[in-house]
């Protein structure tokens, strides 16, 4: 049987850091998975900025799971190399921040339905980052994600061997649900032995993201497949989505937008119940 850990976009919560402590605290959730911290996104944050979050973190006996950087978040077009400086400065603060995982994309192309005119080229960005993150000890992450090289199943099965270990994978069901792919048993069938992590949010059949549990996700149907097939711990990344929250803009492209409305009063209303929903998912599977 596997252990499940629970983790949260806590952003969602509040833009403010000390709320997202609190939010976190609230809901007895250890870690966080780190994107937006005082109205920055956590690649912009100073080394010193990062020092005084791990250290609100470390006083309140809680911790990062994940940096949610936007690595790999752009363009074919956009300047690689720029980026490549991004991720050696988003290496430092996973460093500083006290996690080796990071969160990353597979790029934007233009036509997600064939990916063979892209694919040398996305490996080969994806390949830069990899080389440049090699010094710091950590390890990539990667989100299916609308839009992306690895928006589908097989785009990330691509990625997965092609790298070998290089990429972890983070299982996204609404994202892959946004994309037309069923998660399980299709995508999550092709998959299963490369996921690393999830992020845990559904999505509805109209393309509205859902608790989990309430969507065409099947978590419920997932988490039993792997509470059956593995022995070690799972960690289960809450990302709501149940409201428009500050800075949401910010993380996705023109055309590639996730279809969010307002189903709760405030974004900490919204946060509180999706950790709620998957909390009763496992308690009805006995953890």
């Amino acid at each position: 049987m596997a252990k499940f850990e629970l983790s949260a976009f806590t952003d969602e919560y509040s833009q403010d850091f000390s709320a997202q402590i609190e939010g976190m605290l609230s809901n007895g959730i250890k870690y966080t998975e780190i994107r937006g911290v005082n109205g920055k996104n956590i690649s912009e944050l100073t080394l010193n900025e990062a020092r005084e979050v791990r250290k609100m973190l470390d006083d309140n006996g809680l911790a990062v799971w994940s940096v949610g950087s936007p690595l790999g978040k752009i363009k074919l077009t956009d300047d690689i190399n720029k980026h490549i400086d991004l991720t050696k400065h988003v290496c430092e603060i996973a460093n500083v921040l006290g996690t080796p995982r990071i969160r990353v994309f597979s790029f934007y192309v233009p036509d997600t339905s064939n990916l063979t005119p892209y694919k040398e080229q996305v490996f080969d960005y994806m390949g830069r980052m990899l080389d440049a993150s090699k010094p710091y000890s950590v390890i990539l992450c990667h989100e299916n994600e609308k839009g992306i090289y690895g928006e589908k199943t097989e785009g990330v099965l691509d990625i997965m061997k092609q790298f070998g270990n290089g990429y972890k994978c983070i299982f996204d069901p609404a994202n892959f649900i946004q994309a037309d792919v069923k998660t399980y048993p299709e995508a999550f069938g092709k998959l299963e032995e490369y996921i690393y992590y999830m992020h845990i949010k559904d999505c509805r059949a109209d393309k509205t993201v859902a608790p989990a549990g309430k969507g065409e996700g099947k978590i419920p149907e997932i988490l039993s497949e792997l509470d059956k097939k593995r022995s070690d711990t799972v960690v289960l990344t809450v990302e709501p989505h149940l409201r428009v929250f500050a800075g949401l803009a910010a993380l996705e492209e023109s055309g590639n937008t996730t279809e969010i409305i307002d189903q709760y009063p405030t974004s900490q209303a919204a946060f509180n119940a999706a950790v709620s929903a998957i909390k009763k998912i496992l308690a009805d599977m006995g953890k």
